[in-house]
């Protein structure tokens, strides 16, 4: 019952959309939109049988499996393992290109290629990756430290700078920003009732959740306590 009134919400907001879009000489192409549906397995279990299609301003889309979003791959678990089999998959091609080509490159020229190609690849919205499950890090921590052993033509035990260290860096470097700007109401800093020896720090209050899911939208609590080099200072850049 909760599941078709949800679904009723829905079909009413998105016919609205539409109908603005029209009145301002826009069109949504409904021949390339789909629809996914996002929860906990239990939740995504008790929809299962009862939602097979969902009305988007006035036409019914087939539920699907995954969506891709600006290149980024979501499935109805947020897990991304499926994102990161892709961007994997689309380093190794280059790291192996690079390879082949090595001995025409300088180290500069060849270090110029693994950044633009590889490790831009790497930092596209990982964000998003923060509380992934520790296999998928894995993976593209071997593609990182692949792309330093081809670059520096180094042996195997060359390893580089963790990917979850780089996750978290820029997840703190947002948050402080949204902060500073004011742009984000309910990213606010912790009201603390008493003098404390942390009261000068900059901590921020994480709604209570009951789920996984729902932690990971609000990872940005992370480590800005330790991170003395952001929160010392007015200004920060990623």
């Amino acid at each position: 019952m909760r599941t078709s009134r949800v679904c009723i919400i829905l079909a009413a907001c998105t016919a609205d959309v539409r109908l603005w879009y029209m009145q301002n000489g826009l069109q949504l192409n409904l021949d390339k939109s789909e629809a996914l549906i996002i929860g906990t397995t239990a939740q995504l279990h008790a929809v299962a049988s009862a939602v097979s299609s969902v009305a988007i301003a006035s036409v019914k889309l087939p539920v699907a499996e995954e969506m891709k979003v600006l290149g980024v791959v979501l499935d109805r678990h947020l897990t991304f393992e499926k994102h990161v089999t892709m961007v994997a998959r689309s380093c190794h091609y280059h790291a192996q290109a690079i390879r082949h080509i090595h001995h025409l490159l300088s180290t500069e020229l060849a270090s110029t290629l693994a950044r633009s190609l590889i490790l831009t690849r790497l930092d596209y919205c990982n964000s998003l990756l923060h509380g992934s499950h520790t296999s998928s890090i894995q993976t593209l921590q071997r593609v990182h430290n692949n792309a330093a052993r081809i670059v520096l033509q180094a042996p195997m035990q060359c390893h580089t700078n963790p990917v979850r260290h780089r996750i978290k860096y820029k997840l703190a470097v947002m948050t402080y920003m949204i902060h500073s700007t004011g742009l984000l109401a309910y990213i606010n800093p912790r009201e603390i009732a008493r003098t404390l020896r942390s009261s000068d720090t900059l901590l921020f209050t994480v709604p209570f959740t009951k789920t996984e899911l729902a932690k990971r939208a609000f990872g940005a609590q992370l480590h800005l306590s330790g991170t003395h080099y952001l929160h010392s200072s007015s200004t920060a850049a990623l």
